[in-house]
């Protein structure tokens, strides 16, 4: 099996078992799910910059990497079911990211000198 279709149908289960269905969400539940689920990425975000030694200032600090390791986790299950509340499937986030990586490789061989809101609208 693909290993991220596999991913997705994983964190499809484990939402199920926590109770949460994002299949044929309503306009109000895809919102409040895009809202709880983006929510829960800054918090981990949060939690992932805390593993680091931000504080220029203290001594004490150490890189965690291991906690950092497991914060991308934890923001990679909320991104997939963030893609799950909006219909997409492990081979939709495939090739929106093929696209979009192609758009990214062709701003930098043109400088990315002006924004063009065009160029990622086919993703």
């Amino acid at each position: 099996m693909d290993k991220l279709k596999e991913i997705f149908e994983l964190q499809k289960e484990l939402n199920e078992r926590i109770g949460v269905n994002l299949e044929d969400l309503s306009e109000e539940g895809k919102t409040a799910w895009v809202l709880n689920y983006t929510r829960a990425m800054q918090q981990e975000m949060a939690e992932l910059i805390d593993s680091v030694p931000w504080k220029w200032w203290a001594k004490y600090q150490k890189f965690d990497e291991q906690n950092a390791k497991v914060e991308i986790i934890d923001l990679f299950h909320f991104l997939i079911s963030l893609a799950q509340v909006m219909g997409m499937t492990s081979d939709d986030v495939y090739e929106a990211y093929l696209k979009k990586n192609k758009v990214n490789h062709e701003r930098q061989n043109s400088g990315y000198r002006v924004k063009n809101e065009e160029d990622s609208v086919h993703i």
